[in-house]
Parts: C-alpha cells; structure tokens; sequence
C-alpha cells in the first residue's frame, strides 16, 4: 500500500508541475495568441484564441495520461500499451467502465488517477473561465 502511495503521490506532483509550467507558459502567450487571432480571424478572434487554448489544454491532459500509463506499464500493472493508455485515460476522466481493472496491489493506484484527473480537469476549467475573462 506505502509503494501506491509513494508512486501515485509523485506521478501526482509531476502532473502538477507539468500543468502549472505549460499553464504558466500559455499566460505568458495569451496576449500575443489574442493579438494574433485578431489580425488572422476578424470577427471570430476570440473563438479562434479559445479555440487554440482549449486545444493545448486538452494537449496538456494528454501528456498526463501518457504519463500516467508508463507508469502503469512501468510497474507492471497493466500492459500492453493500449490497455494501459485505455485505463489511464478512463480513470482520470474519472469515467471508471470497469472493463479493464487492475491486479489488487496496485488498485488504489486507479483511484488515484481518478483524483488527479478530478483534480487537474478542475484547474483547466477554472482557467478556461480566465481565458474567456481576458478576451471580453
């Protein structure tokens, strides 16, 4: 159970970062996404900025997940890849099919995975707010 713990709890901090930084990033380039939408789209400025920004956030989801199944391989909780990416991808949008599940040493992983993905989606929501906020 500690061994979970330990790795879901730094897989859980790695995310974090990675968000924050990538996050932090796309703040930095808001401004000049904004002015470049404006130049390129006209009238669907800020749908087009948004647009761009909800799909690097979802890119950013993606490394999370991608991240989270290595791990899952890594461990030798599940494998092959596409299972693991399967899981990984259903647990952190807190989905939970049940049709793949894990041994159980390293179940409590899974619910881990559903709390970054809760998480992590929570914070992506809240800044996509920001992000409509800042183009009005």
């Amino acid at each position: 159970m500690l061994t979970q713990l330990a790795i879901g709890s730094l897989i859980i901090a790695i995310n974090v970062a990675i968000q924050a930084e990538l996050f932090n990033l796309l703040h930095h380039k808001f401004p000049a996404l904004l002015e470049f939408s404006r130049r390129r789209f006209h009238r669907f400025a800020n749908t087009a900025a948004i647009t761009i920004s909800v799909l690097y956030i979802l890119f950013v989801h993606t490394v999370e997940v991608w991240i989270w199944a290595g791990i899952l391989m890594l461990i030798g909780a599940i494998t092959p890849l596409e299972p693991a990416l399967y899981f990984a991808l259903v647990s952190f949008a807190t989905i939970g099919y049940g049709d793949i599940v894990m041994t159980p040493e390293w179940r409590l992983l899974a619910a881990m995975i559903g709390a970054n993905g809760l998480l992590l989606f929570g914070w992506s929501i809240a800044y996509m707010v920001d992000l409509v906020r800042r183009t009005a």
